[in-house]
């Protein structure tokens, strides 16, 4: 699994997570949240996740807030 941080959120039930030691965010859905509702995310939060291919690019998939 790879961590990272909540870099943004959106109304519309997507956002961006900016990994670590990475230069570029990737792409999640609120339908790839494991665990975690979309609405007790904040920009911010600890995240893991796995990162897939899609037709436009990488973006983040099983995506769980991270323990502290």
């Amino acid at each position: 699994m790879t961590q990272g941080k909540i870099a943004r959120l959106t109304d519309r039930g997507y956002g961006f997570i900016t990994p670590e030691g990475g230069d570029k965010d990737l792409f999640f859905h609120a339908n790839e949240l494991q665990n975690v509702r979309f609405d007790e995310l904040h920009e911010g939060d600890a995240v893991t996740f796995e990162i897939a291919e899609s037709d436009k690019g990488p973006q983040a998939q099983n995506v769980s807030r991270a323990e502290a």
